[in-house]
């Protein structure tokens, strides 16, 4: 395998080994077509983004990497009925929602910051700050590789729940091609629902302000956490928060210390927070002793401080995750996906 295609540049933590081959695609029909062929010739595929959402192995993927790099977005915007977009999975998410603050399409704006393409967004029903891809989305586009034709989702169809869907439930199988989203028209963001962002903007929790200033808000607390993309800073070095926040059982919540937050899920269950978690099973922000650390801003992110590999990170995350369920009994599980490991 050339050096060429060695995977760890294509991916914010800077980590993986060498692919067979990489391939570029531009256009839906492109990556259609080269999935399909792939897959008749037995060839081992990964369907890469932004890269954002991932950690590759040191020994890299043994077969071919395409990369999606489809571009688009379609707009239709009606004073009545809002905005209808549909945008390309090759689309920058960011600049997605930069576009859509600056046109006054509401619905998207607490999302700003999030590294990665628009087609992992439905994967892995994207959130942050009250708000997630699934309130907004209406249909995704896909190429289903199982049965080898082109399948449209309405927002209904796609098995959304917290950080997941239909589409990260069967993995491999759905390759997103376009997602459609239906945004409200106006200057006003969305009510703000959660606490620390109010904090933020000076406001009470349920109120509207000015679209930009929610994106300002949100881009500053998230660089705050080292969560927006800075080459310089090996804080931004990660593949975002490493653990999704544990949803208990009334009975397992009921198992926790007084003081771990609580938040009652719709169900009955109880969503509690990873970093609190983290944070009180001893794994301190920085807390590590190779290359690869917690982040010096935000327990959830393990971050490659220059020169990780994938085998110190993966080292690092099992130790939290045991440490957290030693102390706890609460598994924490990852959020980013593997390709070539296992935790």
């Amino acid at each position: 395998m050339r050096d060429l295609f060695v995977l760890a540049p294509l991916t914010t933590l800077r980590i993986g080994g060498p692919a067979r081959d990489i391939v570029e695609v531009t256009s839906a029909d492109d990556l259609v077509d080269t999935v399909r062929d792939l897959d008749e010739a037995g060839e081992p595929v990964l369907l890469l983004g932004g890269g954002s959402n991932v950690v590759v192995s040191d020994e890299g993927f043994d077969g071919t990497v395409v990369l999606i790099r489809t571009q688009g977005l379609v707009a239709d915007v009606d004073s009545c009925s809002g905005a209808t977009l549909t945008v390309a999975a090759g689309e920058v998410w960011d600049d997605f929602v930069a576009h859509a603050v600056a046109e006054e399409w509401v619905g998207v704006e607490t999302l700003s910051g999030i590294p990665g393409l628009v087609g992992g967004t439905p994967i892995q029903n994207v959130g942050a700050y009250g708000q997630e891809v699934s309130q907004t989305i209406s249909r995704v586009r896909t190429y289903d590789r199982l049965d080898r034709r082109v399948v449209t989702y309405s927002a209904d169809d796609c098995g959304f729940g917290y950080r997941t869907s239909r589409f990260k439930q069967e993995p491999g199988r759905h390759v997103v091609l376009e997602v459609t989203f239906q945004l409200r028209l106006g200057s006003l963001s969305a009510p703000v629902q959660y606490a620390e962002l109010a904090r933020a903007l000076g406001v009470e929790v349920g109120a509207r302000v000015p679209l930009g200033a929610v994106r300002e808000a949100v881009l500053e607390l998230r660089a705050g956490k080292g969560m927006v993309l800075d080459p310089d800073d090996h804080d931004t070095w990660s593949a975002g928060s490493f653990f999704t926040n544990p949803v208990l059982s009334a009975e397992a919540a009921a198992g926790l210390p007084t003081d771990a937050p609580r938040f009652t899920q719709p169900d009955g269950r109880v969503k509690t927070s990873a970093a609190w978690l983290i944070e009180r099973a001893g794994f301190s922000k920085g807390y590590g002793d190779t290359a690869a650390r917690v982040s010096s801003k935000h327990t959830l992110a393990l971050t490659n401080r220059g020169g990780a590999t994938g085998y110190e990170l993966l080292a690092l995350a099992r130790e939290i995750r045991d440490g957290v369920e030693a102390k706890f009994d609460v598994r924490l599980e990852n959020e980013p996906v593997l390709v070539g490991a296992t935790l």
